[in-house]
């Protein structure tokens, strides 16, 4: 039996619906354009193949501010997932790193939201968050301080973000941080 993530991988020529790149089914996910959440139908022309970092980063947003994430890119997309690694699954002929900005940030100097966060954690020193949960509510009081949106999907992703740059290091619900 067919699946409906195998159905869109093979009509997209195994590849992501937005980076073109070459797309493990295990590092694959189905998202909707429009989010279940908003009403969105689970059926193949609501639904594309990408990778599980993409599809947590575009949660349930609009349709309206999923396009103006892969449009700030600027032709240059790179799916988070794929961020500053060289992997065999998904080749990167891309040598920058590529962070997504809301578009709230394109254009007008504003610090991105993982350098806000990077920022306050040192400041903090000894006191900084060492469980998730307060390390969650931190992020989103410091968005909140900055008029930065702040979905639970961002402040996740953000998190994420500290994992795989390696200044967070989360074990069960403890957090550690390497900042240097």
């Amino acid at each position: 039996m067919t699946t409906h993530l195998d159905r869109l991988l093979f009509s997209q020529g195994g590849e992501c619906f937005f980076c073109r790149k070459p797309l493990p089914k295990a590092e694959a996910s189905v998202e909707h354009l429009v989010a279940s959440a908003n009403g969105g139908t689970s059926d193949d022309g609501n639904c594309v193949a990408c990778c599980k970092a993409l599809n947590h980063l575009l949660g349930s947003k609009s349709i309206k501010e999923k396009l103006q994430i892969v449009l700030n890119q600027r032709g240059d997309f790179q799916c988070p997932g794929s961020v500053g690694t060289q992997s065999t699954s998904v080749p990167s002929t891309n040598t920058q790193k590529t962070v997504l900005k809301p578009a709230s940030e394109v254009g007008n100097g504003a610090s991105a939201p993982i350098d806000l966060v990077l920022e306050d954690l040192k400041k903090r020193g000894a006191s900084r968050p060492r469980k998730v949960s307060t390390l969650t509510s931190t992020i989103k009081a410091l968005l909140k301080q900055h008029k930065k949106t702040n979905t639970d999907g961002e402040v996740s992703g953000l998190i994420d973000e500290l994992q795989k740059r390696g200044k967070a290091m989360i074990i069960d619900t403890k957090v550690t941080y390497k900042l240097g």
